[in-house]
């Protein structure tokens, strides 16, 4: 599991409240943690849990925001220490990895399955357990210029529906426009989903086989576009070119960007004469019918933690993720609920007359939650060498200075000797 190193946690333990009345029982500490949604969303969270309080006299939940990258060195050590939180707000590699190690626990007793859609329910389920709350999530559109499409001679009325129509879409707005089509995510740790998300295998009976023909002549394609121009290359092989991609696509130096909705505020923003132009369909689905760009978070419970508190813990989980909770918290923050009730609201599903690429944006990816996973490399320890090994070789071929089979030949033989070492 790849942790960061441990950090001496300055954690509260879960402790008892001032005695009541002798007659009254007293009450059960719960705390929850979440990572970077404070002081955003200070209000939501103090709102929603002095509600719950109210409602369970038993209880006090106190709620404490950590950074991203503090979280998990502060749930680490306080399950070391034996003083986990209730519940930790985490992602679905995070989750599988601390379920991975035994520090979590699954929570088939606790939580109420029927209330989730069903892709954010598969993606904390592993080896036929469920391991997590389902909490918020995302899911990947396409955003694209109508005016730079109807100068390369293409139909804004039909966007692109899949990978290959994509890169043709690109090839010829270069050619027509001189400007580039979009910027596919070729960096360390992203190759491996850009496979996955085509429906090619990374590993395979416990080998890598990414240097099969169907790999390579993926490759290749992705190299014949960027000989041509058809990506924006600014930062295409870097660990996130996010921030390029939307610079690029606001300035009218790219034609498409995808990204989750959220992002088409930044265009509406940032860039209000783009965002007049700009239409807005679903991420092309690769070939294993999954909806790109999810990256669901979720809570998750410790393996340790107080077996006496578990009811409560379950009662909490629920309400922290039920729909009414999920539609408050998706339209602050511009993401997606798994609640299945929230997701069909006609918040999602109604478009109002007046829709922009925001509004457009949110609809089109609630359309796709239920096929909507995260898409990530499992099972597989010191997972970061080898995705910067894959990651370097791809670069290499896609850019031409190595062939598509000699990089992935070279990046497979490497993996391989790491994964029998493990």
């Amino acid at each position: 599991m790849k942790f960061k190193q441990l950090m001496t946690a300055a954690v509260v333990a879960a402790s008892f409240a001032a005695s009541a009345p002798a007659f009254s029982a007293e009450k059960q500490k719960l705390e929850v943690w979440t990572m970077s949604l404070a002081p955003k969303f200070n209000d939501f969270f103090k709102g929603m849990l002095d509600k719950y309080n109210a409602q369970h006299p038993n209880v006090e939940v106190v709620w404490t925001d950590y950074p991203w990258d503090v979280i998990q060195t502060k749930f680490t050590a306080a399950v070391a220490a034996g003083k986990p939180p209730a519940l930790v707000n985490l992602n679905v590699p995070w989750t599988y990895d601390y379920k991975q190690d035994g520090l979590i626990q699954p929570l088939d007793g606790l939580i109420d399955k029927a209330q989730y859609v069903a892709g954010a329910l598969q993606d904390v389920q592993f080896e036929g357990k469920t391991w997590a709350f389902p909490f918020y999530n995302g899911a990947n559109v396409i955003a694209y210029n109508t005016d730079i499409f109807k100068k390369a001679g293409l139909d804004p009325k039909t966007p692109p529906n899949s990978l290959d129509m994509q890169i043709a879409y690109a090839k010829q707005i270069k050619a027509k426009t001189g400007i580039a089509g979009f910027a596919p995510a070729l960096g360390p740790t992203k190759v491996e989903g850009f496979f996955l998300q085509e429906g090619l295998d990374v590993i395979k009976d416990g080998k890598a086989v990414f240097n099969s023909p169907a790999h390579i002549a993926l490759v290749k394609k992705l190299a014949d576009a960027y000989k041509s121009g058809a990506f924006l290359k600014d930062s295409l092989f870097s660990q996130d070119n996010f921030q390029v991609s939307m610079a690029a696509y606001n300035s009218g130096r790219m034609a498409m960007l995808v990204s989750v909705p959220s992002s088409m505020t930044r265009v509406r923003d940032d860039a209000p004469a783009i965002y007049k132009v700009t239409e807005v369909a679903g991420a092309p689905v690769g070939k294993t019918g999954i909806a790109s760009g999810g990256w669901m978070f979720n809570y998750g419970v410790a393996k340790n933690v107080d077996k006496a508190l578990l009811p409560e813990i379950g009662k909490l989980g629920n309400y922290l993720t039920n729909a009414e909770n999920q539609l408050a918290f998706a339209k602050l923050a511009g993401a997606l609920p798994t609640a299945r009730k929230a997701a069909q609201h006609p918040y999602f599903q109604i478009l109002p007359a007046n829709a922009g690429a925001v509004e457009k944006a949110i609809a089109q990816a609630a359309k796709n939650l239920d096929n909507t996973r995260t898409v990530f490399l499992s099972g597989v320890k010191d997972s970061e060498v080898l995705s910067n090994k894959l990651g370097a070789a791809v670069e290499l071929a896609v850019t031409g200075r190595k062939t598509a089979k000699a990089a992935l030949d070279e990046a497979a033989n490497f993996w391989n000797v790491k994964l029998a070492t493990k």
